[in-house]
């Protein structure tokens, strides 16, 4: 695993190198639209944003795992809808894992750790759109065992953005938001590559000519 300026330098290549850069923006824009939708999802029914949350961060990872494995160069808004092929499933697991964090959350120190260990839930549930919500959860706690401080460290080193941000009206914050999560991608891409086997390479003895 990289260090938490590594991975913040890679999000930002990936944006396009400045906050006023086109992939930048749309990402903003994606990180906006599911702001929204879970903000209106909550003032209409009280459980709204626990039910559709991930369909919203389902259609995030599909975003920005895109261009962090190289299949494309760019965000596109479209892939917010990539959920609604899962929606049943989605739901679901939504409900079970805030329900689960809800409760964790009533002691507070285990609902930090709890946090984290489930943080991964939605990119293993994009990655294998095949597993039901126990699977889900449960890969995200085995994938996150002995990498929750480091994801912590990541998140405390955007720190100093908020500051800014807020200091521009609170307006500066609105940039921090994809920052973060395509950061978070290259966390979980990187997590993923510590489960793939080593290609033993054959070694071949010479012979005499």
């Amino acid at each position: 695993m990289q260090n938490a300026a590594t991975y913040r330098a890679r999000a930002r290549e990936q944006m396009g190198g400045n906050i006023f850069a086109n992939n930048w923006l749309m990402a903003l824009v994606i990180c906006l639209l599911c702001s929204l939708v879970l903000s209106a999802a909550s003032v209409v029914l009280f459980v709204g944003s626990f039910l559709i949350e991930g369909i919203c961060l389902y259609g995030m990872a599909h975003a920005f795992l895109s261009v962090v494995r190289g299949k494309r160069d760019t965000y596109e808004v479209r892939d917010l809808t990539v959920g609604f092929d899962s929606l049943g499933d989605l739901l679901i697991l939504s409900l079970i894992k805030n329900i689960f964090l809800f409760l964790w959350m009533l002691v507070p120190v285990v609902g930090f750790i709890k946090y984290y260990a489930y943080a991964m839930t939605y990119y293993v549930k994009y990655d294998h759109p095949e597993y039901d919500w126990r699977t889900a959860i449960t890969e995200s706690r085995r994938m996150m065992n002995g990498h929750k401080w480091q994801l912590f460290c990541l998140e405390l080193s955007f720190i100093g953005w908020m500051i800014v941000g807020a200091l521009c009206l609170g307006v500066g914050t609105l940039w921090v938001m994809p920052y973060m999560r395509v950061a978070e991608a290259n966390f979980y891409e990187d997590l993923k590559k510590l489960e793939e086997p080593e290609v033993e390479i054959p070694h071949v003895e010479e012979t005499a000519a």
